[in-house]
């Protein structure tokens, strides 16, 4: 969609929701309004919207222009613009050089790897690059293995900085180069004959010492992390404690706590675990600039990309792809979180209109961010205390989404309410929505469409922000059994 007809779109529709209160409902089913006193949520604390896919129309209006902490309802932009600017189709491309002559097995200088941002370098796709590599007959590389991280400029900072939890793998923090989400998996497998449980570690990495054992204990399963009584330490892992034999088999996702050595390590362990040879080292350097690369290693499609990141609520992927927007939009410059933001809030201006401004207002400054339907956007992922959004903006966004050319994509990429991701628990009608769900301390929400028992789509978006808002999920899955009947306020 071009800028002028996205900003068209926007002012009829602001222009149709200006005279919508009118017909639109102003208060809470009482479904809603019961769980909500159930969980001891007050009705002032949640926004919602809901409005008729096919014509705009609003049928329900709650507090919809109150700047909110939507969490990973942020997704939704941040995926929503991807598709639009780059394409379902669009791929990462990680370009891979061999510098230098190829004799007899032998590469005589470098293997080059730059990042370009693609957030699905999983350890099976890093194999196929090296193996790649081998394809090409390299057996021994005389010089060394160089990551170029540059495409990315990301202030060094504290991974455990939103919740002092840095082992999360949900904060790994974003990087042009990226593998395997910097992260090990311990998998923990009872051996009752031997007395204890085995550990498996995926991936190996370089110079890294791991327990391989923990001493199998009697009991309940219970907190099984904290009986380990783990150690991540730089280069050494321990298991101090016990595994409960109750357990069964179990995996632990752990970031690295050295996650700027992660890739190197993870490299130069695959390469020589396939049989390759390195004389020099794994060093980050800068990949070459007058010649164009031996090969790339491409994506999956973006739509992919984008189900996996709002299926799961991915913050690594969805960091990472927000950074990337910035990046296409210039790509001779290193992308950064700042020029990220300007690209996303730009885009969503022009869907939406202003920030600060209601739908209908014209002329004045813009409000400050406190504002009715302000706008500030941070990482792109909502794994953030500042991102703000009102219901009522990204309900625009979602029906301008619905309207636009790629609403099959953006849609089939959000959780089916009770059949998978983070719906799958949902007690709302099995498969009747399409909801992307956002939940911090002291918020929770959904957003996206649902089919009524009528054949019609709703757009729907519902915020919580509250210290209670963990409890009152009922509230949300009741707004959804209310707005897939068709039942009208009186």
């Amino acid at each position: 969609m071009s800028r002028a007809r996205a900003v068209l779109a926007s002012a009829l529709w602001c222009a149709a929701a200006a005279v919508a209160p009118a017909t639109a409902a102003q208060r809470l089913p009482p479904e809603v309004q019961a769980a909500l006193q159930r969980a001891r949520v007050p009705a002032t604390a949640i926004s919602v919207v809901v409005q008729d896919a096919g014509n705009g129309r609003p049928t329900l209006l709650w507090r919809p222009h109150e700047a909110l902490n939507p969490a990973s309802l942020a997704k939704l932009m941040t995926t929503a613009a991807a598709l639009e600017m780059l394409g379902p189709a669009w791929r990462w491309r990680t370009p891979v050089w061999l510098s230098g002559p190829l004799r007899d097995g032998v590469l005589e200088g470098s293997l080059v790897i730059k990042g370009s941002g693609d957030p699905t370098l999983v350890l099976e796709r890093v194999w196929l690059l090296l193996r790649r590599v081998q394809a090409l007959g390299v057996r021994e590389i005389r010089g060394d293995i160089v990551l170029d991280g540059s495409a990315f400029d990301v202030p060094d900072g504290d991974a455990g900085e939103f919740d002092g939890e840095s082992l999360r793998p949900y904060n790994v923090r974003p990087a042009s180069l990226l593998l395997n989400f910097r992260s090990v998996i311990y998998t923990f497998v009872p051996d009752a004959d031997a007395g204890v449980a085995r550990v498996l570690v995926e991936p190996p990495l370089a110079g890294t010492v791991i327990d391989r054992s923990a001493p199998l204990a009697a009991g309940p399963c219970g907190d099984w992390r904290a009986t380990l009584k783990a150690s991540f330490e730089p280069g050494r892992t321990r298991f101090a404690g016990a595994y409960p034999r109750a357990c069964g088999e179990l995996a632990w996702p752990v970031a690295d706590p050295q996650p700027a050595t992660y890739d190197a390590r993870l490299i130069e362990a695959l390469w020589r675990g396939m049989g390759g040879q390195l004389q020099g080292s794994v060093r980050a350097g800068a990949a070459p600039a007058d010649r164009p690369p031996t090969f790339e290693l491409p994506s999956p499609p973006l739509a992919e990309v984008v189900r996996d990141i709002n299926k799961f609520s991915n913050n690594m992927m969805a960091q990472q792809l927000f950074l990337t927007l910035a990046l296409q939009e210039a790509p001779g410059r290193a992308a950064t979180p700042e020029a990220a933001r300007e690209t996303l809030t730009r885009w969503v201006v022009a869907r939406t209109g202003e920030p600060g401004r209601p739908p209908g207002a014209a002329g004045g400054p813009a409000a400050p961010a406190d504002a009715a339907d302000a706008l500030l956007i941070d990482n792109g992922s909502g794994l953030s205390r500042h991102t703000r959004l009102s219901a009522q903006r990204l309900a625009r966004l979602l029906q301008q989404a619905y309207d636009g050319p790629v609403m099959s994509e953006l849609m089939s990429s959000l959780p089916v309410s009770g059949l998978d991701g983070t719906l799958r628990r949902s007690r709302a009608t099995l498969g009747r929505a399409h909801l992307k769900t956002g939940s911090l301390r002291d918020v929770a929400g959904i957003a996206g469409y649902v089919l009524s028992n009528s054949g019609r789509r709703h757009v729907l978006v519902a915020i919580i922000n509250h210290p209670q808002a963990a409890a009152a999920q009922p509230a949300l899955d009741a707004l959804v059994q209310w707005t897939l009947q068709d039942t009208p306020l009186r």
